[in-house]
């Protein structure tokens, strides 16, 4: 079957080869899933890089989220049956294209979602309603709360606009440039800057860490705010010193391996049930820029790399 390994880390561009290897069966507990769609994420290639080395072990496939078709069930399954098309999580690997996961692991995707929207329903929703219900559970309502969110003109930097606008509270969408302005929907007000520029939040949901995070912290934050970072796009870790310079601020990060890792069967069924909702009330629809078979990997992620790409890279293991 086509596979994608990695067997040093650097420059996803690299040291991602695509590779033939066996098909093993599905042993007891497990499903196979034949990948109908695989998405590309930060996520996917910041492993890659090394940055995670101490928790990543070599060689491994890239690809933490897609959709697929249940093919073969091992001995003991019985939730699933060949043809049920499922999301499976809980590790990476989907870049490839059949792929062996504990039945646990996997999630029933209803009828009514097209595949590409499918394969985009695990890590950008459930983060999204982790950040949102994070704020609510530290304070309660959300009503008339100003929320700035950062690399908002991203897929998840919309849904969380939309989802703090149905909280009532008042998001602010922070930009790098004009070019994002118009992803922003109906965001109550629109920062295009490096700088925040004196604004003051109740909270800050930062995707970005490094120094934006820093004057962030130490500047426009209102005392009893808190500051939850989920992404580091910049590269560069949050300043220790803009952290113990504000003890009156809350810090937290929130990854979303680690909710999943410790929420239980339940909650996660819960969090895919609102996912798919979105999805199909069009909440949590993203745009996809393009959709590269496995073959073309190298140009999937050129293309991921583009700095005008506008929408998620898809990549079809199948072919």
């Amino acid at each position: 079957m086509r596979s994608t390994l990695v067997r040093q880390f650097g420059d996803p561009g690299q040291v991602i080869e695509l590779v033939d290897v066996p098909r093993p069966a599905p042993a007891a507990g497990e499903v196979e899933v034949e990948i109908s769609l695989a998405a590309i994420n930060p996520s996917d290639l910041i492993p890659v890089t090394g940055a995670y080395s101490a928790r990543t072990v070599l060689p491994f496939v890239p690809g933490f989220e897609g959709v697929g078709i249940v093919r073969r069930v091992g001995p003991d399954v019985r939730e699933f049956k060949a043809g049920d098309r499922v999301v499976p999580i809980g590790a990476s690997g989907l870049w490839q294209q059949f792929l062996l996961r504990p039945a646990e692991w996997c999630f029933r995707v209803p009828d009514g979602i097209e595949d590409a929207q499918a394969a985009m329903s695990y890590v950008n929703p459930l983060t999204a309603l982790r950040l949102v219900e994070a704020l609510r559970e530290h304070f309660g309502s959300l009503e008339d709360m100003h929320v700035g969110v950062t690399a908002a003109g991203s897929a998840i930097g919309g849904m969380l606009l939309k989802l703090l606008a149905l909280e009532n509270a008042v998001p602010t969408a922070m930009l790098r440039s004009e070019k994002s302005r118009n992803r922003c929907g109906e965001a109550h007000r629109i920062l295009v800057a490096d700088s925040p520029m004196g604004s003051q939040f109740d909270a800050v949901l930062d995707a970005v860490g490094g120094a934006l995070a820093g004057e962030l912290i130490g500047r426009s934050i209102r005392p009893g705010g808190t500051f939850i970072q989920y992404g580091a796009l910049s590269g560069a870790p949050v300043p220790q010193t803009a952290i113990s310079g504000r003890p009156d601020i809350r810090f937290a990060f929130l990854w979303l391996r680690t909710w999943v890792h410790s929420a239980g069967r339940e909650a996660l069924e819960a969090a895919f049930l609102r996912s798919f909702a979105g999805l199909q009330s069009g909440l949590f629809a993203s745009p996809i820029a393009a959709t590269y078979p496995l073959s073309r990997l190298a140009d999937a992620l050129a293309h991921q790399a583009d700095p005008r790409r506008d929408g998620k890279i898809l990549l079809d293991p199948r072919c």
